[in-house]
């Protein structure tokens, strides 16, 4: 299934591969900074069960707006320390993130990673659908999630 491509976010962090890897994988390390700066993940939403065909979600709450943000998906492609591949879906339902349906609309998202010495350049592009003007504000959304990655590898 070909996805149309929606945007890429990419920053180099100062911090070796291994470490930006596991932060990716490990879900106490999720759920620590897989969210905007601004906000935090539901505790205990997060799951990576971490191998092809492996479930992992995340909730985040948006208390501004009075809604919590569920996404889950399965990793798809794994190539360590260079790939991770996996579905995402989102919806804004406790119920249905419960139900976890995986025959609905969903998006693909790529994390490409490169060792660079005692740095690591990771990339993040996600594929699929968006209403009309969506793309830079969940562009502009991931930027933070990038800025809470490199607080966390601090």
């Amino acid at each position: 299934m070909d996805l149309n491509f929606l945007y890429s976010v990419e920053r180099e962090f100062d911090a070796p591969v291994d470490s930006v890897w596991n932060a990716w994988i490990d879900a106490p390390s999720l759920e620590a900074w897989y969210h905007p700066t601004d906000l935090k993940n539901v505790p205990g939403s997060v799951v990576s069960d971490f191998e092809i065909g492996g479930l992992w979600t995340v909730a985040v709450d948006v208390p501004a707006n009075n809604f919590v943000a569920y996404f889950y998906g399965r990793y798809t492609a794994i190539l360590t320390h260079k790939k991770i591949e996996h579905s995402m879906f989102y919806v804004e339902s406790a119920d249905e993130f419960e139900a976890r349906d995986e025959a609905r609309p969903f998006h693909e998202v790529i994390v490409d990673f490169e060792e660079r010495g005692d740095k690591t350049w990771v990339k993040f592009s996600q594929f699929g659908e968006l209403p009309e003007g969506h793309a830079p504000r969940a562009q502009a959304g991931m930027e933070s999630y990038f800025d809470s990655l490199a607080d966390f590898l601090k």
